[in-house]
Formats: C-alpha cells, structure tokens, sequence
C-alpha cells in the first residue's frame, strides 16, 4: 500500500532505523500534548458542549485515542484487545464507513464515560501503538507508518478545537472563568501597513514533493492571475471598530445577501465574543475578559464579515491561490500555538508579508471545492477531506492555537461562511 497523504517521492521504503523511532517519538510528544491541554480543568468543564459546532474537551480526547483504534489497531494487530467496544460507537465523529455513531449535537450527554476512563482509554491505545510499531516487521510498518502521519496530524487538528471549543463553552459562563493566566508579551505597535505587488501570470500551487500533506491539497496544478497586492499584515481590532462605528453592521449594501440575512438573525453588531462594559470594548479570551487590543489582528470573524469589511475599506479578500503565491519559500515561523501566548498580537516591522503563519487563519475568498485531478481516497479514510468540498470557504496560515510545525504554504484549512467561533480574521488584496 502506498501512502495517500503524501507525494509518490515521498513513499520510498522506510529505513526502520531511522524513520520508524522519530515517528513514534512524535507520536508520544503528541499524546502527552493533548492531555497537557487539559491540565487544570474540572471534570465539568470537560464534558461541556457549548453548541451543535463544538465538542466537549473529553470528546476530543477520546475521538483522537478512537481514530487510532479504528484505523490502525483493530486492521493490523490481530492480538488488539478493544478498552471498550462501545467506544466505537460513542467516539466516532462522521465516518459512515466505520459505522453508526452517537450524534454530533449530543455529544455533551455523554457523562459517561469520565473524563478518568478516557484517560485509561488514551493509555491503553497508546501503549498498544508502541508494541504494534516496535513488532512491525518492514513490509507492515512501510503501510502503518503513513496513517500514523495521518493520525497525528489528526489530533493536531483536534488540539486546536478543544482550546476553540472551551473557549466558547467558557464565553457561555456568566463568571467568564480563564482557561490560562494572561501572559504579557513583549511587543510594540503594529507596523504600518503597506501593500506588497505580486506578478500574475501561470503559476502552480497544491502541494510537491516530499513530505506529509493531505489529499485536500494535491494535485499540483496551474492558474492563471492576474498581478495583485496583498497587505503587509492582518487588518486590526481599531480598523475594525472604525467599520463599527462607520455603519457596517447596519449598512445592507456592503453584505453578501446570505450575510445580511445571517446578521440580522443573529443580532451581530462586532466580532464574536465583544462586548461593551463601562462604553469600552471587552472581548472573551482564553485569559478571561480582556480589553480589546487595537493594534492586535481581529479575530472570530465570518467569512460574510470579513467579506463586508473589505467591501467597505475598498478592497477585497484574497484568492487561496494569491495567498499561497505569497507565502511560498516564507519560514513557517509566527506567532503558533508554542508561543503559548493564546490570542493575536500585533504586527511587528519585519520587511515583506507579516503574520503569514500564525495569529489568526485568513479567509479567502475561494469556495473549498477539488483541485483539477483531485480523486477521493478509496476506502474509510477517504471520508477525511473530499464529502466536505461543498458549501464552504477556504482559510490560510494557521491561528495563535495552531500546533507548531502543522501548517504549510499549501494547507487548506475550510469552514462554513457564517461560523466564527474560530480564530478566524483576515487580510485584504487588491487588484494591481
């Protein structure tokens, strides 16, 4: 079996040496991450679920720990004992071909089993990928290796959503508890922003080469833009109080219909998680209630807000395409979730494009939908990417949450056009 999340040059034959002990050191590093993350919240906190789009932190915890049972343990170590079988109906998220499953919106019912359980769970599959990787003979491990690639950044993913997840489960709370104490950085005020020409032309994106991807960003292929600028850097909260206080929550003409029908529903009038105490902007953050910073990137903003904004400023939000022509042969280096700092900070005076990596994830204004070429995975595991290509809009460069090391110039992150509970903010583009 060759790996399918990865270039054809990138599934030689693994040196068992070499490869096999960094890969399952990663492994390691990974689980203990994942647990690290829910070092000080109560067993209440956990096993809350705050809306339909999030899931309780133990759910998190579990459905990682299941989709390595399910995908690896149970097809390739035929001495695998499960923890619990009911766990495969209770941790499974949306894949049909692994059978039925609890659902979605009820994931907060499950109190059972405790947040203690699912720590004996995680240990139990842990402990059986090391034996099931140590005993692998060549020809297994050059199969198992690339879903244990798939694996981590799977619970990488999900890393990332427990910290949004308990983020808004924490905005319900009236008290506005703190997941972690604010940690002050050591950072100006924001560098100017400035507009950055690129040449358009035919060019490539999707991904080459060696190196973990997912099928989502592959096949590599030409489009043609035109020349086009993109901004230094995020737009920011003060920009974005000027949009508030200009109208722009209450003018129709600068909304997508789909938008102004959302906001007037909702009752939006700023981002997600402001609030004005005392006349001043607040916003929910994973350090409590915080004054709003004006120079950090806005975030927790729908693709129809940002949309709106760039209408409203003149501009436009980039294409995927244009983004990715931008961060090609950038250092993935930003403000990550090993920062440990848990919010955006403001742009700082470097030359060229900032906070590319890191902050907050960029919208586009690009539907996610198949590359040219792109063919769904055959089997279970092809449920991953491809059912989702309908509906959505595509985000780049990963957040202040984002598990360092994760994100690439060619990682296409999507979400719904109305959701927001993310970090999601954006940049504006223009045509040149």
């Amino acid at each position: 079996m060759t790996n399918p999340f990865t270039s054809p040059s990138a599934t030689q034959p693994l040196s068992l040496e070499t490869e096999r002990a960094p890969l399952m050191a990663r492994f390691r590093a990974l689980r203990r991450r994942s647990e690290a993350l829910t070092e000080g919240l109560t067993p209440e906190d956990q096993v809350v679920q705050s809306m339909e789009d999030a899931s309780p932190s133990k759910w998190h915890l579990a459905h990682t720990t299941w989709f390595f049972e399910a995908f690896i343990l149970t097809k390739f170590d035929r001495g695998y004992r499960a923890f619990d079988p009911d766990y495969f109906f209770l941790f499974n998220s949306y894949y049909e071909g692994a059978g039925p499953r609890h659902a979605r919106p009820r994931r907060g019912m499950l109190t059972r089993p405790s947040v203690a359980e699912v720590a004996l769970y995680r240990d139990h599959v842990t402990a059986a990928m090391g034996a099931l990787a140590a005993g692998a003979g060549a020809e297994d491990w050059r199969t198992i290796a690339p879903l244990i690639e798939l694996g981590i950044s799977h619970e990488e993913q999900h890393q990332e959503l427990l910290l949004t997840d308990l983020l808004h489960a924490f905005s319900c709370n009236p008290l506005k508890p703190a997941y972690r104490p604010y940690r002050p950085a050591a950072v100006g005020r924001a560098a100017a922003a400035a507009w950055i020409g690129f040449e358009g032309g035919l060019r490539e994106i999707g991904h080459e080469g060696e190196g973990f991807r997912f099928d989502n960003e592959g096949p590599r292929h030409q489009v043609l833009l035109r020349p086009f600028r993109l901004a230094s850097r995020l737009v920011t909260n003060g920009e974005w109080q000027a949009f508030i206080e200009d109208g722009g929550y209450t003018t129709p003409t600068l909304w997508l219909s789909d938008g102004w029908a959302t906001v007037q529903k909702e009752g939006w009038a700023a981002p997600g998680y402001w609030e004005k105490r005392d006349g001043a902007w607040q916003a929910m953050t994973l350090a409590g209630l915080r004054p709003v910073e004006a120079e950090a990137p806005v975030c927790h903003v729908s693709f129809y807000e940002a949309e709106a904004f760039a209408r409203w400023a003149g501009k436009r939000l980039p294409s995927e395409a244009e983004w990715e022509i931008a961060a090609v042969g950038l250092p993935v280096e930003g403000n990550l979730g090993a920062a440990d700092l848990l919010r955006p900070l403001p742009a700082q005076g470097q030359e060229g494009p900032q906070q590319i990596y890191g902050d907050v994830w960029e919208w586009t204004r690009s539907p996610y939908a198949p590359y040219p070429g792109y063919r769904p995975l055959e089997g279970t595991v092809g449920e991953y990417n491809g059912k989702f290509m309908c509906n959505q809009f595509v985000l780049r460069g990963g957040s202040c949450v984002t598990p360092e090391g994760h994100v690439r110039a060619t990682y296409r992150n999507f979400f719904y056009p109305h959701q927001r509970w993310q970090f999601t903010g954006l940049r504006l583009a223009e045509d040149a």
